[in-house]
């Protein structure tokens, strides 16, 4: 065994996800000389069953952070070791074969499901992706029913039914039995409350932290919004200009917050709230 095989094996010992000096950039439209950083070396971990936030401004690069580890974006340098295994050093096919057990939610209900399938086909669409029960059909059908039942969504009522038919919360609903559908170990959620009025936000955490306590799936928990981090996250990551700047509990970050980017978002959202 190398000696990188050697330290991925250790640290997939503790943690399901480590992730170690991630860079990203973009090039600035127009431009073929000026770049624009958006991660300067991230470094994080999550462990099994841990839901841990991401909270920052926006543009701060939470979302790419997310889409990164799910597998639909590639970082410039850093590492990824995913259950002992770095991602960085695989080809395209075999990231997708040890990548199988994270899947994601989006942030925009309206726009991540197809409007042309029903929902049966799109709770579906991750066992055909992974051709899984190819050759069941019914054991297929079996496991969306299950899937859509787990998230309280009546499998008789809402199988053939189109997303447009269904309200927000709904939607969102089916986006989370989509990426619950094939048992993960981890589910990077990126703003998936963020169209959702507050009584739907909360409905929605409950949920899935009743789906991560009942089969163990650890959440990268991607928001702007502290006030749902609390009861939900076990522990925080604060993001600003691509750089992790505090860690700690909910209550840590928001009740003693460290670094001035953090004291002075907390009290930016403070105001907010006090109109």
């Amino acid at each position: 065994m190398s000696a990188n095989a050697k330290a991925a094996e250790h640290l997939w010992q503790e943690d399901l996800l480590q992730v170690q000096g991630l860079r990203k950039t973009y090039a600035i439209k127009g431009s073929n000389k000026y770049k624009m950083t958006v991660l300067d070396g991230v470094s994080l971990s999550i462990k099994p069953n841990e839901t841990v936030g991401l909270v920052g401004a926006s543009g701060a690069g939470k979302s790419t952070i997310g889409r990164i580890i799910a597998g639909l974006e590639s970082s410039d340098s850093g590492q990824l070791i995913y259950q002992g295994k770095d991602l960085q050093r695989m080809s395209a096919k075999e990231r997708k074969e040890a990548t199988s057990s994270i899947q994601m939610i989006f942030q925009d209900p309206y726009e991540s499901l197809s409007p042309r399938m029903t929902i049966e086909q799109l709770v579906a669409e991750p066992l055909v992706i992974q051709k899984l029960y190819a050759k069941e059909p019914e054991q297929r059908r079996h496991a969306v029913r299950e899937a859509l039942a787990e998230v309280s969504l009546s499998p008789d009522r809402y199988l053939q039914r189109y997303p447009h038919e269904l309200s927000g919360g709904e939607r969102q609903r089916v986006g989370l039995a989509r990426a619950f559908i094939t048992r993960p170990k981890l589910i990077v959620a990126d703003e998936p409350t963020s169209m959702l009025d507050t009584s739907l936000r909360l409905d929605l955490l409950q949920l899935m932290k009743e789906l991560s306590e009942r089969h163990g799936i650890a959440y990268l928990f991607v928001t702007h919004d502290l006030a749902l981090t609390r009861g939900f996250c076990d522990r925080l990551l604060v993001l600003d200009q691509g750089k992790v700047v505090e860690t700690g509990t909910p209550e840590e970050i928001t009740e003693q917050p460290q670094h001035p980017f953090t004291q002075g978002f907390i009290s930016a959202l403070l105001e907010l709230d006090s109109f």
